[in-house]
């Protein structure tokens, strides 16, 4: 997912139900535009009284992001960084908690919260933080003439729809995000200021499409509504940098007299990120497109390896005993066979040695035994890691793997109990023989 303004991954300034990959470490610096040759003032009551001094300048602010155990993720921001005013800068932490994750494409679950300090302006008055980041003199945690704003603290629970986009063709792996979510405090505290804007009561929705541009970079583009604001932005990420650019409130149309407030006015902004990942190689953070898993097919089972005999002179061939075994192949099935004390291998309910059949004898399944990627050491890279050769190939049963997608036309397995991102992968070497790759070995 993209990195939002100030709170870790998301939207722009809306959470998803996804979180950064356990030890991503990412950090954010982002701002926006602001010139405004009046601006509205309010009295102790929050009443507009007319008009004062402008605005011109950038704000910015900056934000630090860990995942932990690929279901949590924790932060802390800086908002308004080198602000003029007196009322210093807002400091805030930040988590969510990932409640469900699907293992393709699915519903996604979380919760989360926001908590920011409120900035002083040593007069002895409350005030409340505001949703652009900036101390303001004009937003009050309380008026005599209405309810508290208590917009430090924002609880919310938010859903997210994640989609395979539409492959195929020339058109490159592309991936979409629909999310849902109510919330606390900064989703809808201050509707009643006229000047800071009208709320949705706590429900906020954002949609995103996220386009593989090569297999280490990614762009997003994404289209939000905060529960105030509707905003729109872009980011590319490559290898863990990501830049983007956004312009926040486009659903404020401008007043007859001119804009004269900062949170009801539209904004270019722009926003760089990087992200160092310790469990990857070379600390590089590959950004991943949607686990893209083979279409449901039905596999017919291979034809018995007995079918393939050949008797010389018109005799049946002897029956021979042997110790019973299973060969696993590459169509997930496992075959009976038999091993003699010789080590001759026994196949079919005749029990034939398997040399005497040569070359004849086949069976089914693609094998990487024999391509270049497989006998060259190449680092395999599946569903966005890289994967490199661990010990030498050895037998396995069918019964402990389960196919999770293809490479290079050879099917790819996992360990049944194996999650997302997986760890390990199993490749089929030829019919019996399996060879280990493990992620992030070179």
């Amino acid at each position: 997912m993209p990195s939002t303004l100030r709170y870790g991954s998301g939207l722009l300034d809306v959470p998803v139900a996804s979180v950064l990959p356990h030890m991503r470490v990412s950090g954010t610096y982002s701002g926006f535009f602001m010139n405004l040759g009046s601006r509205v003032e309010l009295d102790a009551d929050g009443s507009e009284v007319g008009l004062g001094p402008g605005v011109d300048r950038f704000f910015s602010d900056g934000s630090l992001t860990v995942g932990l155990f690929d279901r949590l993720e924790v932060g802390t921001s800086l908002q308004s960084l080198a602000e003029e005013s007196s009322g210093g800068n807002v400091w805030g932490i930040f988590g969510r908690l990932r409640l469900w994750r699907p293992i393709d494409q699915g519903l996604g679950l979380a919760v989360g919260a926001r908590y920011l300090t409120s900035p002083g302006f040593g007069d002895g008055a409350d005030y409340a933080p505001g949703r652009l980041g900036f101390a303001d003199p004009r937003l009050r945690a309380r008026y005599a003439s209405m309810g508290d704003i208590d917009t430090n603290l924002s609880v919310y629970g938010v859903a997210t729809a994640f989609l395979r986009g539409f492959d195929g063709g020339r058109l490159p792996a592309n991936d979409m995000t629909f999310t849902l979510g109510y919330g606390t405090g900064m989703f809808q505290e201050g509707s009643a200021l006229g000047y800071y804007g009208e709320g949705s009561n706590g429900w906020f929705a954002g949609a995103g499409v996220h386009v593989g541009l090569t297999d280490a970079s990614l762009l997003s583009l994404m289209a939000e509504y905060n529960g105030f604001d509707v905003n729109v932005g872009a980011q590319v990420d490559v290898w863990g940098l990501r830049l983007g650019a956004h312009y926040l409130a486009v659903n404020h149309a401008r007043p007859p007299g001119g804009y004269v407030s900062e949170y009801r006015k539209p904004k270019l902004g722009v926003l760089g990120s990087i992200s160092i990942c310790p469990n990857e190689s070379g600390f590089r953070c590959r950004p991943r497109m949607m686990v893209r898993t083979e279409p449901d097919t039905i596999w017919i089972p291979p034809p018995p390896p007995d079918t393939v005999l050949i008797a010389t002179n018109g005799a049946a061939p002897p029956v021979t005993e042997g110790e019973p075994a299973t060969m696993c192949l590459s169509t997930g099935q496992n075959v009976e066979l038999r091993i003699t004390e010789r080590g001759d291998t026994l196949i079919g309910p005749d029990r034939v040695p398997i040399s005497t059949l040569r070359p004849v004898v086949a069976f089914a399944g693609s094998y990487a035994a024999g391509a270049f990627w497989f006998e060259s050491g190449r680092v395999v890279v599946f569903e966005g890691a890289d994967y490199g050769k661990s010990d030498d190939p050895f037998p396995i049963d069918c019964g402990q793997i389960l196919r999770v997608g293809l490479y290079e036309g050879v099917p790819v397995f996992a360990v049944v109990t194996a999650e997302r991102p997986l760890v390990m992968i199993f490749i089929p070497v030829r019919p019996g023989w399996w060879q280990r790759y493990e992620r992030g070995v070179r």
